[in-house]
């Protein structure tokens, strides 16, 4: 369990100023490559799908362009599954699983329901493995319109045409260990907070929205999920991270409260996955197809009901 010293960034009960945000900024290290990792691979689904961008993202002398694939055969008249990853960049197997997922999809749902998937919603934060953007912001609290966050603004954008089609949106995020030794410590030097520990629940998760509760599509993905890797156990008080568990690896509570990715379509199906990698009793290629197996049975639950 990570302790309670300071993140070495700020001072103790003061929240940072710009100062300390460009401190942070300048202690990021580019490791790995949207180009190569998301948009080469995109490119290659192009005779499949309708490649699209929706926006593009500057930041220094950076540019990223922000890029969604949907259904080439798009029927107004059908509803919509969007699948979104990597709204927390580091969290990568949401963004391989939603990648791995337009790989292995044909032709079953031609006739049946549109696919958009968006695979890197934050690729700034996805080639340095942090969960904020570049100005010191997590995308996934900034879902509403007044909200701060250049990778939000542009995907509610992007979606607001189709607002009243969509049938499911899952949204592919993980906990991870530097939940905990980096990001919430992170925060709270931010906010000028006192850091309190948590503990990172062992194995997949989903968070369901107390406004949208369906927990019969819940557990049908609990369920499939867990033929692939291990649901996490609710803690002896029946909670993970504070939030109450609803039903066996769901936890759930007023997702709107928090501006959270999964709110902005409407959808009457609407989860947000968590696996965690760092588990002992999984890899990384087991984590991605357990967010794989996650989409897929979404979207056939959606469609049957």
């Amino acid at each position: 369990m990570t302790n309670k010293q300071f993140y070495p960034i700020g001072s103790p009960g003061q929240p940072w100023t710009e100062r300390e945000k460009l401190l942070w900024q300048q202690g990021q290290t580019r490791y790995r490559c949207y180009k190569n990792d998301v948009l080469d691979v995109l490119d290659t689904l192009k005779h499949r799908y309708e490649i699209v961008q929706y926006g593009e993202l500057h930041y220094g002398d950076d540019r990223y362009p922000l890029m969604a694939a949907k259904s080439k055969n798009w029927d107004d008249n059908l509803p919509v599954a969007l699948i979104t990853g990597g709204v927390h960049g580091y969290e990568t197997s949401g963004v391989m699983g939603a990648l791995d997922f337009l790989a292995e999809c044909r032709s079953e749902y031609v006739g049946k329901l549109n696919l958009l998937v968006a695979p890197c919603v934050s690729p700034w934060a996805y080639e340095r493995i942090t969960r904020w953007n570049y100005n010191a912001v997590d995308p996934n609290r900034q879902f509403f319109p007044q909200g701060q966050a250049a990778e939000s603004q542009a995907l509610m954008m992007f979606i607001a045409p189709l607002k009243g089609q969509f049938a499911v949106h899952v949204d592919l995020h993980e906990t991870t260990d530097t939940d905990e030794s980096e990001f919430s410590p992170a925060l709270a030097a931010r906010d000028g907070l006192q850091y309190e520990p948590k503990n990172i629940p062992d194995g997949f998760y989903l968070v369901s929205d107390a406004q949208n509760s369906r927990l019969d599509f819940q557990r049908a993905i609990i369920s499939a999920v867990a033929e692939v890797t291990h649901i996490a156990p609710a803690e002896d008080d029946g909670s993970m991270l504070g939030f109450p568990v609803v039903s066996s690896g769901v936890v759930e509570y007023d997702n709107n409260a928090y501006h959270l990715c999964s709110t902005m379509t409407g959808a009457p199906f609407t989860t947000t996955t968590e696996v965690y990698p760092d588990s002992a009793e999984t890899s990384p290629e087991e984590c991605i197809r357990a967010q794989v197996v996650t989409v897929r049975r979404a979207i056939d639950f959606a469609l049957s009901n």
